[in-house]
């Protein structure tokens, strides 16, 4: 059998929402994976029983999610995990959604594995199987095969990668080195990391049946409070990779006059009121 470990990187204002995912896995698993939680704040972490809980504080410009992640990823591998689930804060995995990652891991081994993710609207039961496969409807923007099918992506999809829900078996990991730690607060390391991967020609694979399912919380689009966040790290995805990344929302907050191109560069113009 193999040895899967799922990782959260999660903050106080997001508990509620983990306590969920954590029961969640618990009522459905009787042998329960390994469970990694990082914990994001400035205070002291809760106690969970079973899991294993690490701290890295925020940095100098806001939360530190990508190196979270990597911290880890490399504690559950180093407990034994051959697979890696990552798994948001906000979702609930699906009833199949360890099985499905694990048929994949074995179908296309050191490949990053993705499984579909339902927004649930506001109100939604997230302790009802039932209920949660009558809400299913993933996201349209990526690919959802039909469940128990696998689909490889193209070399122009990894841009579609989300790490609200994914997984890879720890050679893969290894490959891919992590993400990269230069991000701080909201914005492209997820999409950076899919860079990686395919740079060091890692396979990007959509798993159909895998699927998680995104708790409610408020939200705005464009994310106005992130906007400094997305500036900066916009600004670091290009030094990269010399592309501006979350193109759809940096345009969002230009149309609003709120940032500009300048010299190259998106930054708030003087003029610009903040939001």
């Amino acid at each position: 059998m193999t040895a899967i470990a799922v990782v959260t990187v999660c903050t106080r204002s997001r508990w509620d929402h983990v306590l969920a995912q954590l029961g969640t896995l618990e009522r459905r698993h009787s042998d329960r994976p390994a469970h990694v939680l990082v914990w994001l704040d400035d205070d002291a972490p809760p106690e969970v029983p079973g899991a294993t809980v690490l701290r890295l504080p925020p940095g100098e410009h806001g939360l530190r999610v990508g190196a979270a992640r990597n911290i880890g990823a490399d504690a559950a591998i180093a407990g034994g995990a051959e697979l890696v689930v990552f798994l948001d804060a906000d979702c609930i995995p699906g009833p199949r959604m360890l099985d499905r990652y694990v048929q994949a891991a074995a179908a296309h081994p050191g490949a990053l594995l993705c499984g579909p993710v339902t927004y649930l609207p506001e109100g939604a039961p997230a302790h009802d199987d039932g209920a949660l496969d009558a809400a299913t409807a993933p996201h349209p923007a990526r690919p959802s095969p039909p469940d128990g099918t696998m689909s490889v992506a193209d070399a122009s999809d990894y841009d579609l990668f989300w790490s609200l829900s994914f997984a890879i078996d720890a050679a893969g990991w290894r490959r891919i080195g992590g993400f990269c730690p230069d991000y701080q607060g909201y914005g492209a390391e997820d999409t950076d990391f899919a860079r990686i991967a395919r740079r060091a020609g890692i396979p990007l694979v959509w798993v159909g049946g895998a699927h998680a399912y995104h708790q409610h919380h408020p939200t705005s689009s464009p994310p106005w409070q992130h906007l400094d966040d997305i500036l900066r790290n916009a600004a670091v995805f290009f030094t990269r990779w010399g592309e501006w990344p979350m193109g759809g929302w940096l345009r969002a907050f230009a149309a609003e006059g709120a940032i500009e191109l300048i010299g190259g560069a998106w930054v708030r113009p003087t003029r610009a009121l903040p939001r």
